[in-house]
């Protein structure tokens, strides 16, 4: 009784056999790892997981925890008993449980092979693999065993059923009959089932395949485009650098110029300021002589020199300016030779062995006919560089004389205007559009 007891500790309620690998709900049930995870798998698109012992409900699917004890004991007991466990059903008339071989629905008993040897063989004993479920196969109407099928009502009949019953007068066969016919049908159905599996397994494989040749593509464009970005990176600070440090040569040559010109003009400010001191004295004096006197001594002095001629006629311009037009040919052409290195770089296979769809291809792909597009038309450097009849415009208002220096809040109206500065270098939204042909030409 308790080895009985035991058993059905032990046993799963799902598949009503001993644990095989046992493994245990958060609810603290525990069933075969197989046997829950079909049952979870069924519950997927529900909503929600379900204990089958307790009904527990669970938002997300359940963690398995496996039972190493509960498993060890099912082991053993599987091992000590294990005729019990493969003994199915049992024969009949044996004592000890035997396993039954077949079915006998005549006699409604199971048969071991021992047995079996020795039950009739007359065509009413009708044997079938075994199972303790013969009322499926006896008529529910006349209590005899099914020996027919009706192919008009598609059913199993019995001889009564055949001869008097609702089924007179039907097109019947045996049970071996239509059963051949259905099982040739099946064989058909799973030939082509059979084809359809392999045609689907060959597409599979070529799929996995195309999806390692894209991946082993993408793996080597990802790796040029990442080349090409950091070189681009590096030729681009070395440009920045030398157009900013032309910018740093003229800032200082046109200072050096101002400053000379601010010391000449301090000079003879204070030799014109001596000289009106000494105006101002003879015209404040009250005797005659002396002004008269002083007046005609002194001519010469308050007369403009030559030195006071060239002083008086320095002019704001003099002291030069940003050479804008060189600043932007520098730029330009650095651009330019950038863009000229990466159209020389090797191109790629066909596009088409990159997968890019043909009527998007253009999207990614620059036509060679319009590469010229990248580049700077000589043509039309000039619309590039500053106008020269127009540089007046770029220089400081002669009535200012902090205009003479390079003001840090104003060296935006010397040089290149940021709002208009795409006019003359490459838009940054459309360079990924100018590189990328070339990226994939590498």
């Amino acid at each position: 009784m308790a080895s009985v007891d035991l058993r059905d500790e032990l046993t799963c309620s799902i598949c009503l056999n001993i644990y095989t690998y046992p493994v245990t709900l958060p609810c603290g049930h525990s069933f075969c790892r197989t046997c829950i995870g079909d049952v979870l798998d069924t519950q997927e698109g529900s909503g929600a997981y379900k204990c089958p012992e307790c009904r527990a409900e669970s938002q997300e699917r359940p963690a398995l925890v496996k039972n190493r004890k509960l498993r060890n004991i099912a082991e053993n007991i599987r091992s000590t008993h294990p005729e019990q466990e493969e003994a199915g059903i049992p024969c009949t008339y044996c004592d000890s449980p035997v396993p039954a071989a077949k079915t006998c629905l005549h006699c409604e008993a199971s048969l071991c092979d021992k047995h079996l040897k020795k039950h009739s063989k007359s065509a009413e004993h009708v044997f079938t693999e075994p199972t303790t479920s013969l009322e499926n196969r006896k008529c529910s109407i006349h209590k005899e065993i099914l020996r027919y099928y009706c192919c008009e009502d598609a059913a199993c009949i019995c001889v009564s059923c055949s001869l008097a019953g609702e089924h007179r007068g039907h097109q019947v066969e045996t049970l071996n009959e239509a059963s051949e016919k259905k099982k040739e049908k099946l064989r058909n159905i799973l030939q082509k089932l059979t084809s359809q599996r392999e045609e689907a397994e060959k597409r599979v494989q070529n799929l996995e395949e195309l999806r390692r040749q894209v991946q082993g593509k993408a793996a080597g464009v990802t790796e040029r485009v990442t080349a090409l970005i950091r070189d681009i990176r590096k030729q681009l600070e070395a440009l920045e650098k030398r157009v900013l440090s032309e910018i740093s040569r003229q800032e200082e040559q046109v200072s050096l110029q101002v400053s000379d010109l601010i010391r000449q003009l301090q000079i003879k400010e204070e030799e014109l300021s001596r000289k009106m001191g000494d105006i101002k004295e003879l015209c404040d004096m009250t005797d005659p002589v002396t002004v008269v006197q002083g007046r005609e001594s002194d001519r010469d002095d308050y007369c403009d020199t030559e030195e006071d001629t060239e002083t008086r006629d320095i002019k704001v311009h003099d002291a030069g300016d940003l050479d804008v037009g060189l600043i932007s040919v520098t730029l330009h052409s650095g651009l330019a030779g950038i863009l000229t290195g990466i159209t020389r770089r090797r191109r790629v296979p066909e596009a088409s062995d990159m997968l890019l769809d043909v009527n998007t291809a253009s999207d990614l792909l620059l036509d060679v006919n319009t590469a010229s597009d990248m580049l700077l038309d000589v043509n039309t450097a000039s619309d590039m560089l500053l106008d020269v009849n127009t540089a007046s415009d770029m220089l400081l208002d002669v009535n200012t004389a902090s205009d003479m220096l390079l003001d840090v809040n104003t060296a935006s109206d010397m040089l290149l205007d940021v709002n208009t500065a795409s006019d003359m270098l490459l838009d940054v939204n459309t360079l990924n559009g100018k590189f990328l042909d070339q990226v994939v030409q590498m």
